[in-house]
């Protein structure tokens, strides 16, 4: 049924090493590659200049820019910047969300070989998070921080560590900020020198990691990372040269997903994006249906549980689902597995409405690799699959000894390094170049590379009780997590030095709501006797069919999120687990405690 977007099937080249090393790549080769991505700006300004690029909410409407609007005004912006001596060593910060206006800000400094630096907005609007702002700002020291609003970012522009530094603002009302109009104006410096001496080595960007291993790094982007991931998407999925992209999409530009994957794809291949003003979170989702029932996207972008919103929104209302999947070639998720479920769901929905289906696939990357490493780039039969090497990557799979593999990455997509940090650098490759991801991966079939690979967890979250025997955290906590649905938000697996697993479950409170029970909630822990009891049986369940030696013997269920301030999530809301549980070990104590009486234990 996806035979309309002419889909490569896989074809994979092994080799195997004599030490059980597996080195996977691509029989395909990828096509021509940018210098940077103002080659790309410069490119369809010229041969497409009326076609629309940006738009975003304005009112009741949308304000829009197409093609020749936007490098006009990222050429005057570029050399405003240059006349300010910005550069590598004083780059752009950015602490506000998505926009036009920071959009046209990234491409003005990348296009005058001037780096950004976007961070999380929750670090500027958070008090509790500031202490994530100021490591930003203290690890690149920026010539010029940028907010949308310069009234909403007030309290995060005046911290100690902008002083002295430039502030431009979208919205500058009485702070005293630059207004970025005047960024609009004759004036600056040379752009087209400076455009010119851009080559594909050139810092693009500093992007964060997500901290949720350690504190963040300042991972190195350069323009040649970022336009040779795009090429070796598009020789994955053909159809985007048939038809140019257009996009709905919320997903943040701080994150290399929707910074450099989604907005990148827009710009290398022409096409248009829609800034959702929505996300998949209360009170604001209904932004994203609204947005999606009035333009059709060719490209759905999300995370698992925004697509599990959306399933619900679409089986309501048929008007959303004919805009959705009149133009759909393919829907994208990342950031997690996608439930089968929700897979399922979402085939069927399309097959109604529209008779045809569209590529439901994943990729697989990080910060560091641009992000793209992996694709499933044929149609596949369930989730699960994060899919075979694009063309122009290599990946070499090192055994552990336990049936599953250490993944790491060779190709022009790789960082150079993290900012200012040669210890951490030296560290992430090993002695062939390989980048070390600490990822694991299994093989789908053994002895057929073009089956592909799945995600299996963090290696650094896997552990050993006391019997010696190994977790494998990561994928123990998706499991629970399937189990628990839709009670549990998130949990974390505990058990290490001990002689069983247990899981700390932080609740979904609205699914708990809609069950009508009542909650009773002391010393960091909640009490309830029909939610233990269901959980209990679940758990249950779920430990009748798991190895007796690792399955959860034990939860409980905790009254207070993960704490960004306190450093146990980061802003995508991935928990960093070391230190949620250093924070909460008089809880972890509890938990073993079998006096405990909110202790959930499981039968098995």
């Amino acid at each position: 049924m996806t035979a309309h977007l002419g889909l490569k099937p896989h074809q994979v080249l092994r080799e195997d090493r004599a030490d059980g090393t597996i080195v996977l790549r691509s029989a395909y080769d990828h096509g021509p590659v940018a210098r940077c991505t103002g080659d790309w700006l410069d490119h369809w300004a010229d041969a497409t200049p009326d076609a629309l690029f940006l738009a975003e909410r304005s009112g009741v409407g949308w304000r829009e820019v197409n093609y020749r609007a936007a490098r006009d005004m990222v050429r005057a912006i570029a050399g405003h910047l240059l006349a300010r001596g910005l550069g590598p060593e004083r780059p752009v910060l950015i602490i506000s969300g998505n926009s036009i206006d920071h959009a046209l800000l990234s491409l003005a400094a990348q296009y005058v070989g001037i780096p950004v630096v976007p961070v999380a907005e929750q670090y500027a609007l958070i008090p509790a998070a500031h202490g994530r702002l100021i490591h930003a700002a203290d690890m690149v020291r920026p010539g010029l921080v940028y907010a949308s609003d310069a009234s909403q970012y007030a309290a995060a522009l005046d911290l100690e560590v902008f002083a002295g530094v430039e502030k431009l603002s979208s919205v500058p009302a009485t702070s005293g900020a630059t207004d970025l109009a005047d960024l609009l104006r004759p004036g600056g410096s040379d752009v087209q020198a400076a455009a010119d001496a851009v080559t594909p080595d050139t810092l693009a960007k500093i992007l964060l990691t997500s901290g949720s291993t350690s504190d963040p790094k300042g991972v190195l982007t350069t323009q040649r990372m970022m336009t040779t991931n795009q090429a070796q998407v598009a020789a994955c999925l053909p159809f985007l040269a048939k038809r140019r992209p257009r996009l709905v999409d919320w997903l943040p530009w701080n994150h290399t997903f929707g910074g450099s994957y989604n907005f990148n794809l827009v710009l290398a291949n022409g096409g248009s994006m829609h800034l959702d003003d929505g996300k998949p979170a209360p009170g604001l989702f209904d932004r994203t249906c609204a947005n999606l029932a009035e333009v059709s996207a060719t490209i759905s972008f999300n995370v698992p549980v925004g697509f599990a919103q959306l399933v619900t929104a679409l089986k309501a209302d048929k008007a959303l689902r004919e805009t959705y999947f009149a133009d759909l070639d393919m829907i994208f998720y990342a950031g997690a597995s996608l439930p089968q479920g929700i897979w399922t769901a979402l085939e069927q929905l399309a097959l109604d409405t529209c008779g045809q289906l569209p590529l439901i696939t994943t990729s697989w990357g990080l910060t560091e690799t641009a992000p793209g490493v992996m694709i499933s780039h044929e149609p596949a039969k369930g989730a699960g699959l994060v899919g075979v090497p694009m063309p122009g990557c290599t990946v070499k799979l090192v055994a552990d000894g336990e049936g599953r593999f250490d993944a790491r990455v060779k190709g022009e997509n790789i960082t150079p390094g993290y900012l200012n940090n040669p210890a951490k650098t030296a560290e992430a490759f090993d002695a062939e170049g390989y980048f070390i991801t600490g990822d694991a991966m299994q093989m789908v079939d053994p002895v057929d590379a073009d089956r592909g690979l799945m995600f299996d967890g963090r290696i650094s979250e896997n552990f050993k009780l006391m019997t010696g025997t190994w977790v494998r955290a990561s994928q123990l906590r998706l499991d629970v997590l399937a189990a628990l649905a839709p009670f549990a938000q998130d949990v974390v697996i505990t058990g290490e030095d001990r002689s069983e697993v247990g899981a700390m479950i932080l609740p979904n409170r609205a699914a708990i709501a809609a069950q009508g029970w009542t909650l009773s909630e002391a010393d960091g822990v909640i009490t309830c006797t029909p939610l233990q009891e269901e959980l209990g049986r679940r758990l249950s369940a779920l430990a009748a069919q798991s190895d007796q030696s690792t399955h959860v013997s034990c939860a409980l269920v905790l009254s207070e999120p993960a704490s960004m301030a306190e450093g146990e999530a980061t802003a995508k809301g991935n928990i960093n687990f070391p230190k949620f549980l250093r924070r909460r070990a008089d809880l972890v104590d509890q938990l073993y405690d079998p006096q405990t009486a909110s202790r959930i234990t499981t039968a098995h």
